[in-house]
Order: C-alpha cells, then sequence, then structure tokens
C-alpha cells in the first residue's frame, strides 16, 4: 500500500528515497572498487567494511526497487512468495548488518588494546571465518520468519499496510492466533540486538580505558580518531532501528505512517550513510578516492 494516509505525496516522498538509493548505491560500489583495487587496504578493518557494503546494497535493493514501483507506478502487487522473500532478506541481512558491527568492534578493540599482535589474531582465514558466523547467524535466526508467516490462513484483506513486507505488517493480516511469531520475532531482536551493543559496549569500555592510559593528549586523539567512523556507522543503525522497534511495539498513539518512515530510514539511512561516513572520516580510503579521481582528471 505504500505510506497509507500520505497516497497523495507518494511522488514527492518518492524524490529523496530515490536519491537516498542512489547514493547508497554508488557509495558502496565505489567503496568496494576502492577496497578491491588498493592493496593498502587489505587490512581487517577495511575486509569487513566490504562485507558491510555488500549487506547494505542488499538491504536496499531488496527494498527500494519495489517501493518506487509503488511511488511511481502504482504497481501495489507481490506474489506472496516473494513478498516471504523479501522479509527474509530484510530481516535477516539486518541481522548480519549488527554482527558485523560487532566484528568491526573487535577489529579496533585488538588494534588498540593489542596492536602488537593485531596482525596475528586477525588473520584473513579468522576475518573470513568472522564475516561468515555474521552471516549464518543473521540467516539462521531468520529462516524460522517466513516459515511460521506462511503457515497461517489469510481470509480477509490481502493488502499490506506498509512499503515493503515487514514482518509483523503481513503476519498482522492472518486470521489466527499470532502470538508466537510476535513472541519469536520479540525474542530473536533481543537476542541479536541485546548481545551485540554488549559486546560493542565491552569492546569500547577496554578501548577507552587503554586510551585514558596513553601518555599523552595528541595521542589519546589520534587514538580514538581511529573509532570515529565506527562509533558513527553504530549510531546511526542501532537509533533509527530501536525506535523504529520501540514505537511499532509499545506506542499506540504515533499514526500509523509515522511507523512506516520509521521502519524506512532504518533500512534507507545507514547504506547512504555508511560509505560517506567511512570515505570522509577514514584517511586512508579519502586519499584512496581522491587519487582515482585526480587521475581520471589527468
Amino acid at each position: 500500500m505504500g505510506i497509507p494516509g500520505l497516497e497523495d505525496l507518494h511522488i514527492w516522498i518518492s524524490i529523496p528515497f530515490c536519491s537516498m538509493y542512489i547514493v547508497a548505491l554508488m557509495g558502496n560500489i565505489l567503496i568496494l572498487f576502492i577496497i578491491k583495487t588498493e592493496t593498502v587496504l587489505h587490512e581487517p578493518m577495511f575486509y569487513f567494511l566490504s562485507m558491510l557494503a555488500i549487506t547494505d546494497l542488499i538491504l536496499s535493493t531488496s527494498t527500494l526497487p519495489k517501493m518506487l514501483g509503488v511511488f511511481w507506478f502504482n504497481y501495489h502487487e507481490i506474489s506472496f512468495h516473494a513478498c516471504l522473500t523479501q522479509m527474509f532478506f530484510i530481516h535477516a541481512f539486518s541481522g548480519v548488518e549488527s554482527g558485523l558491527l560487532v566484528a568491526m568492534a573487535l577489529d579496533r578493540y585488538v588494534a588498540i588494546c593489542n596492536p602488537l599482535r593485531h596482525s596475528s589474531i586477525l588473520t584473513n582465514s579468522v576475518v573470513a571465518q568472522v564475516g561468515m558466523v555474521a552471516l549464518l547467524r543473521g540467516l539462521v535466526l531468520m529462516i524460522p520468519h517466513p516459515f511460521l508467516v506462511r503457515r497461517w490462513p489469510y481470509c480477509q484483506s490481502t493488502a499490506v499496510p506498509h512499503t515493503y513486507c515487514e514482518h509483523m505488517a503481513v503476519v498482522k493480516l492472518a486470521c489466527a492466533d499470532i502470538s508466537i511469531n510476535s513472541l519469536y520475532s520479540l525474542a530473536v531482536i533481543i537476542l541479536i540486538v541485546g548481545t551485540d551493543v554488549t559486546c560493542i559496549s565491552l569492546s569500547y569500555v577496554q578501548i577507552l580505558r587503554t586510551v585514558f592510559n596513553l601518555p599523552s593528549n595528541d595521542t589519546r586523539l589520534k587514538t580514538l580518531s581511529t573509532c570515529g567512523s565506527h562509533v558513527c556507522v553504530i549510531l546511526t543503525f542501532y537509533i533509527p532501528a530501536l525506535f523504529s522497534f520501540l514505537t511499532h511495539r509499545f506506542s499506540k498513539h504515533i499514526p500509523r505512517h509515522t511507523h512506516i518512515l520509521l521502519a524506512n530510514m532504518y533500512l534507507l539511512v545507514p547504506p547512504r550513510l555508511n560509505p560517506i561516513i567511512y570515505g570522509v572520516r577514514t584517511r586512508q580510503i579519502r586519499e584512496c578516492v581522491l587519487q582515482l579521481f585526480m587521475t581520471k582528471i589527468s
């Protein structure tokens, strides 16, 4: 249905949405190209960043093309199996992105708290294994979602009041007791977010403890600046996601279109901002991008 209550504004809403999608595509593809071609960036932090860029591309591409079809061409139909597939990709790769943020926090922890052993601890095989664990965890925990949704009868409305097949928006259309879906979804969110935020927090407690034991203010600031990009990415992912989750489940007074817009921001904003944040704040990427464009100009 797009955004119920704002149908007359769909064309105008599509402009910033499409702009964010284009920026997300171009930015993340550029990040992947730079990391692949520049050997100086073949380090654990940039390997994790490339995994994050791929995840962002999957998240934005699984939602935006269909959403723009609704906004531009009033193409509201989607098959049931395509809806379940979209639901799985959205929720699974949101979990993968959360896991990758933990992996990047681990990289910063080892780099700052145990720098002499960084290369021996985070070898290429370890980085690949950590990335695989993040991927498998997201996929395995979200596999039950489409199967649980598929088992219910849908005997009334089949119009999803959302811009994409969000789990609770679809399952609320079922003519059955959906408490098992609600409880499982809540348990998975608490497990993923609770575990990941705890691990990230513990990593940064150790990082801050190490930084404040450094001898000079300049060294402290330089060391903290290496974590700045990661902290910004964490905030752009978790704040919209948690705000959307809390308002969706616990606030009955917020209009439906506000819920939907928040749910879209949590999927659209991080893929757009992540390459910009790392491109601006990470010296190695910034220098490689400038070198690439200077070479093109000359």
